[in-house]
């Protein structure tokens, strides 16, 4: 295919150069790929090659960006993985797996490539006066060779090219048996009368479903949206059972997508390669890059939450106990058919009954569930309320382009201005379940920020800021036949939550790439996202978007009072079930020696510090824990809890001045959102705060421990 033929060979003449989703094709990206690597060793050659004496400007910063030479590999592979999660499909699949390997590769070339990396510690050893964001440049640069193996010798690192290639193949094929096993389970209802207890919503969204795949009645599907009502509304036990276990057995069927061998191997490869360059475990690798900084740090976190959350979590566990045996000794008060029947398991609570009897609690102590809310959570009006929040806080606008490509009608692109009226990033909104989806919630780019050097037509150089392009992918509720798009508080939260994520990339204003945005340590990166949730119960927010879908009435203060007095239901319980899943990743990563467990009844060991209720044989939450195995929270699924303390913090910051206090939203963009990892995140906390944070917000906020008088 000739060159000018292929999209990523050129400028994309786009609105504001955004990707080409329109014109890209499946055989546009090897072929991108290929003369990405063959650019990418040719700009190698060039530097190391070169006769100066190495400096930081020379060998650090990428010249490609002064001749206008385009970082084709990072643009084709950006657009590729993100599609691989948001919208694959077979053939995609298949090419993934023949170019991974191929990636690891020549990924393993740059970094193990030892007159490259001699330039580099010369730089790291002898460079002119840096700035603080040069300098960290230049330590991330030569510590990301170091553990990448450049000090090892031939041995090492042909055996952590080995490694590391068997790795990053394994990781895939744990992200692709998960789709496919999630997406191939159904459950199909044809009776109506086992759709009993279910809301309307979730009944008009199954048989669209149905329809859709051609099929009669009701499909209900694994995806949170369709999993969800069905567990909490669902009075049909066995079929709560069957959907459950489907749901928590996956990957561990005997069949191509088992993923239980992978995991081992997984744990047992980052295990060597981080013995291999000199650490005891993985976590220890990992963590000397992150705030946390060593395990003892981690498991005090762990450990000093399981001593907080742990005696409230146990009073909620015993109240939902009692409700279940009261309701179970007669009809429930609905007058439907969850009676007891003289079968010890029918006698004893199981972990499909929780979502079930946490509903009927959840009700009789608060007289609120998700679908009373539901009306007034318009998807549409979210959005709305959503960029106003942004708006009311920093002054930025967003306006929908539909003169941007995008990769699936699902899919909404805006522009985002500033406060002043310039342009600040691209914004990609995607928010419904489909087949070529990964189930869960993300944010990604397609372009990072940085402030490149462009020469211009008189042959002057200038300086430009190179505007990030950003993307959150959702699977919220779809619209159905006859309703729009009604979301949950629950799902309100979850967009929040990744379009905190997007703040911190659209915010980005460094003069590196790879310190823009959310390229921060881990344990620091949930913070902008998880402080956004906080809004999700404030009634001054609430107020400016939350409007009957048919009626227009706004939601009454009454519910959204009662939305506050339930912000703590079963809080202690949801911190255990994370707590659980940060013990979990860590008995894996502080292995010393090989991993030769069984995988089931080691994580049910694991994790049982932190468990409460009945642990099942089968079920298996590590084949489907793509955060630890197939992301990059292995070894630091704790950030969630680290960064909650931090939220919940700055959070109290914004409560002591104002909940839309310009002041303290521009102190926390200029400290936090706009830095990226330019500073230490313990220095850029401090510079918003004045302080450390402490644990005492969070339990102030949990209700685990009172305020002062």
């Amino acid at each position: 295919m000739s060159e000018h033929l292929n999209p990523f060979f050129e400028p994309y003449g786009t609105p504001h150069d955004a990707v080409p989703f329109d014109r890209i094709r499946l055989e546009h990206f090897e072929e991108a790929f290929m003369e990405g690597i063959r650019r990418d060793n040719e700009q190698i050659e060039k530097t190391i090659n070169n006769p100066e004496k190495p400096t930081f400007e020379n060998t650090i910063i990428n010249t490609e960006e002064d001749e206008g030479y385009y970082d084709l590999l990072s643009r084709v592979s950006t657009v590729f993985f993100n599609l691989l999660s948001a919208e694959t499909n077979d053939e995609m699949d298949a090419l993934a797996q023949k170019m991974q390997p191929i990636l690891t590769q020549h990924a393993n070339d740059v970094r193990l490539n030892p007159r490259l990396f001699e330039r580099i510690r010369y730089v790291h050893l002898h460079h002119r006066k840096l700035t603080a964001e040069e300098k960290m440049l230049l330590d991330n640069c030569y510590d990301g060779f170091v553990r990448s193996g450049a000090l090892l010798d031939e041995a090492g690192k042909e055996r952590l090219r080995q490694l590391t290639e068997e790795a990053s193949m394994l990781s895939l094929q744990f992200s692709q048996n998960l789709l496919k096993e999630q997406k191939a389970f159904t459950l199909d209802i044809t009776d109506e009368t086992q759709l009993d207890g279910l809301p309307e919503t979730a009944r008009e969204a199954a048989a669209l479903t149905a329809k859709e795949q051609g099929k009669q009645g009701w499909t209900f599907t694994l995806d949170y949206p369709s999993f969800s009502p069905f567990m909490t509304y669902s009075t049909q036990r066995e079929l709560r059972k069957q959907l459950y276990m489907a749901r928590n057995t996956i990957c561990t069927h005997d069949n191509a997508e088992n993923n239980l061998e992978i995991c081992k191997r997984l744990v047992n490869l980052r295990r060597e390669i981080a013995q291999l360059l000199g650490y005891k475990t993985y976590a220890d690798y990992v963590l000397k890059r992150r705030m946390a900084s060593n395990t003892r740090s981690v498991y005090r976190l762990l450990n000093d939450l399981i001593d907080a959350y742990k005696p409230t979590a146990v009073k909620e566990r015993d109240e939902l106990k009692e409700l279940f045996n009261k309701q179970r000794t007669t009809a429930d008060e609905h007058g439907q058919s969850e009676k007891v029947r003289c079968r010890p398991l029918q006698d004893k609570m199981m972990p499909w009954d929780s979502g079930f009897y946490s509903h009927k609690l959840q009700m009789k102590k608060y007289n609120i569930d998700a679908e009373m809310l539901r009306p007034y959570f318009e998807l549409k009006r979210v959005i709305d309320g959503v960029f106003g929040l942004a708006n009311k806080l920093y002054g930025i606008t967003f306006k929908e382009n539909k003169d941007i490509p995008v990769y699936h009608p699902d899919v909404k692109a805006y522009e985002v201005f500033d406060k002043d009226g310039s342009f600040l990033a691209v914004f990609y909104a995607d928010f419904h379940p489909r087949k070529g989806k990964q189930g869960g919630a993300w944010m990604t780019e397609y372009q990072g920020q940085c402030i490149r050097r462009e020469k211009m037509a008189n042959g002057q150089w200038s300086m430009v800021n190179e505007r990030p392009h950003v993307s959150v992918v959702m699977n919220l509720t779809k619209p159905t036949e006859d309703k729009p798009a009604l979301l949950t508080l629950g799902e309100v939260e979850t967009f929040l939550h990744e379009f905190g994520h997007s703040l911190h990339g659209m915010f980005a204003n460094t003069r590196f790439e790879s310190l823009s945005g959310t390229n921060v340590w881990w344990d620091f990166v949930e913070l902008p996202s998880q402080f956004m949730e906080n809004f999700a119960i404030e009634k001054d927010f609430l107020q400016t978007f939350a409007f009957h879908y048919q009626t227009g009435e706004p939601l009454p203060d009454e519910l959204i009072n009662r939305i506050v007095k339930s912000r703590n239901f079963m809080a202690a319980t949801a911190c255990l079930r994370q707590v659980s899943f940060g013990l979990l990743d860590m008995a894996y990563y502080t292995k010393k020696d090989e991993f030769t467990d069984d995988i089931i009844p080691f994580e049910k060991k694991a994790w049982k510090k932190a468990i409460l209720g009945e642990q099942l044989p089968d079920t298996c939450m590590t084949v489907q824990f793509s955060h630890i195995m197939a992301g990059g929270y292995a070894a630091g699924y704790y950030s969630y809890k680290w960064a909650e303390v931090l939220d919940a913090d700055a959070f109290a910051v914004f409560k002591k001045h104002g909940i839309f206090n310009q002041e303290t939203a521009q102190r926390f963009r200029d400290c936090i959102l706009s830095k990226g990892g330019t500073e230490h995140p313990m220095t850029l906390y401090k510079n918003f705060k004045g302080s450390e944070p402490t644990i005492d917000a969070l339990l102030k906020r949990n209700g685990i421990k009172r305020s002062k008088r």
